[in-house]
């Protein structure tokens, strides 16, 4: 398309939209409404829906904007601060013109188990004016997105409940800085964990170690005829020796004993009749051997009374071939197991660890189940090898798990989070999946670095709150990554040569996005609505690839902004004469019309500071097999 024709219809958007799309609202008189007739955002609606049925109290803000229709309302005050500050609320709606936030003065606040806010008077809470209120930061204080901001009017009332409950009171004008400050520490806090985490793994994984060398107190054909007869024969803290052979078990394991066996020549085949080895006991192992003829997905009752999850979790009824049931500190390791069903299912079973399996799953994932399956248990996943069935790994209320260097492929889900937090996964492989890191309903605080998800329909699903996704690559999926979460740090990531490198579904754009290599993708960036995404930290930004315009001078200075997901600099990046389109001066105007004409400014992502080189450029080169990005 000829540049002169561009600019023209450029120039004509820009003067219609200029008179069409600006409204000029007065100021006088406004008073808050009701929260039920704001436009809501800043949190999922599963996290709403679960503090309205469990009847705790959730921190408000609404923010009547000069050019905007509709009152804005956010749950939490920090997703507030955190649209003002990032300048996107203003270039969206225009100018704040009244902000009026939950008043818990007089409601005397208290916490409940997990840092829920609940109220001993008036629990219809009333409003006050930001700019008069006295906040509390960095308190035990949370909602189910994270760590939450407390509003009082009265500053004795902001005291009192900083002094019951940790942080400290500041005013309006000191807040944006408060959170600031917490949001620059995120990445220092965030790389700690990481390593807290992997010192709790190893740790874990090495204690672990010494149910493998409990001295052999039974031969199983030699000193007793039957496993199940074996087992009830040896002494606690021995080894039952399991020789070459199959053997037709339903065994359950009341002791802490270590089963053995010779390696996958010796197979426990539980006949297609329900779980094949169930544990009852602390410092059980089961080690060294396969599993076969395991029961069906959904046949029986949960092997506990837990109708918390027995009656929400239908994965929760599948036999599996080893069942860990109240079995903490124990070890699952070197097994083969053949299931449409669970292979490991780990039930209130804290500090066990599961590695080195080989777990092959039904051919289709309808008929499948878990490879693992860890519930209410903070345990240790690693080193495994999945294949088929519905998810490698599914996490279920499994606070403070690590899965990490497992290999998955050719099933619904590599790993799959549901109302799990301080996760971390990390160093794992996911292929041919619809999803290789899926995190769902209510996680917060996970940590989902250096995967690898090559070749799925999508690579990371991301969902929550203050998670921390870095050093991935993910290529040749469908999507890259899905962002859906809230006050995260996404970094350092490689995101190559997919249909979709990042889509975005969340509503505030709350979330750091710097530093990564977004290269090669048919669509760089996808938005899914909500105001404009500033994907620049601190004056970083990302490595788009080889972007005409970007730096025109040759010297390694970036020159302009990026928009991936603007139409002009999309086509300008592959058009004959991208270069000569990217650097017009008709380009330049429709950029700054839609900075300042609120009809023209897209629901889309800027980088202000673009990359001129890469992040990683080992990784990027490795990935795309030594091409030229």
């Amino acid at each position: 398309m000829d540049v002169r024709v561009v600019g023209g219809v450029v120039v004509a958007l820009f003067l219609l939209s200029a008179s069409a799309f600006l409204v000029h609202t007065s100021s006088a008189a406004v008073q808050p409404v009701r929260f039920e007739d704001t436009l809501h955002l800043g949190m999922t609606g599963v996290d709403v829906r679960t503090a309205e049925d469990q009847g705790y109290a959730l921190p408000k803000a609404q923010v009547f904007y000069g050019q905007y229709e509709y009152v804005v309302g956010y749950y939490g005050v920090e997703s507030l601060v955190d649209h003002l500050r990032s300048g996107t609320a203003r270039r969206q709606f225009g100018d704040p013109l009244a902000i009026f936030v939950s008043d818990f003065s007089g409601s005397d606040p208290y916490l409940i188990d997990g840092g829920y806010i609940d109220l001993r008077n008036d629990p219809g809470l009333g409003l006050t004016r930001a700019t008069d209120a006295v906040y509390v930061v960095d308190s035990a204080a949370r909602t189910p997105s994270g760590p939450t901001v407390v509003p009082f009017s009265d500053r004795d009332d902001a005291e009192a409940f900083a002094a019951e409950n940790g942080g400290r009171t500041v005013s309006w004008d000191e807040l944006p800085d408060a959170i600031a400050e917490r949001s620059r520490d995120a990445a220092a806090t965030f790389r700690e964990s990481v390593r807290a985490h992997s010192r709790w793994a190893d740790r874990t994984v090495t204690e672990r170690r010494d149910l493998r060398s409990r001295p052999v107190s039974v031969v199983v054909g030699e000193d007793e005829p039957t496993l199940s007869d074996a087992v009830a024969a040896a002494p606690p803290n021995t080894t039952v020796f399991v020789p070459p052979g199959r053997y037709d078990v339903n065994l359950t394991v009341e002791k802490p004993v270590t089963i053995r066996g010779a390696g996958t020549e010796t197979v426990l085949d539980g006949g297609g009749n329900g779980t094949v080895v169930t544990v009852r006991s602390d410092r059980v192992a089961i080690t060294s051997l396969a599993v076969a003829g395991v029961g069906s997905v959904g046949s029986r009752a949960p092997p506990d009374d837990d109708s918390a999850v027995g009656s929400t979790l239908v994965y929760a009824r599948s036999d599996a071939g080893v069942a860990l049931v109240g079995a903490n500190e124990s070890l699952v390791a070197d097994l083969r197991i053949d299931t449409a069903s669970t292979g490991v299912s780990l039930r209130h079973s804290d500090d066990s660890v599961v590695r080195n399996l080989t777990v092959r799953g039904a051919e289709t994932i309808a008929d499948g189940s878990m490879g693992v399956l860890p519930i209410g248990s903070r345990v240790v996943v690693e080193d495994s090898r999945f294949r088929g069935g519905r998810d490698a790994v599914y996490v279920h209320q499994a606070d403070g798990t690590v899965v990490r260097r497992n290999d998955a492929a050719d099933m619904r889900y590599g790993v799959h989070d549901m109302y799990t937090s301080s996760l971390l996964v990390r160093g794992n492989e996911f292929r041919d999946t619809k999803g290789g890191v899926v995190l769902m309903t209510r996680p917060a605080n996970n940590l989902i670095v250096d995967n690898r998800a090559v070749d799925n329909r999508a690579g990371i699903l991301g969902v929550g709150d203050t998670s921390y996704f870095a050093d991935n690559v993910l290529a040749n999926n469908r999507i890259g990554f899905s962002l859906g979460s809230t006050r995260s740090l996404v970094t350092n990531n490689s995101i190559v040569d997919n249909e979709v490198g990042v889509r975005t579904v969340a509503l505030l754009p709350t979330n750091d996005v710097t530093d990564n290599d977004v290269v090669g993708n048919d669509r760089p960036a996808v938005i899914s609505g909500g105001p404009v995404r500033v994907w620049t930290v601190d004056g970083r930004g990302n490595y788009w690839g080889h972007v005409p315009g970007l730096d025109r001078e040759g010297d390694g200075t970036v020159d302009r902004p990026f928009r991936p997901t603007s139409r002009v600099d999309l086509v300008a990046s592959r058009a004959p004469g991208g270069p000569t389109l990217a650097s017009a001066p008709a380009a330049d105007l429709f950029r700054a019309a839609s900075e300042s004409v609120h009809g023209l400014r897209d629901s889309g992502v800027v980088d202000t500071a673009p990359r001129t080189a890469p992040v990683r450029p080992d990784v990027l080169r490795e990935v795309r097999n030594g091409t030229d990005d």
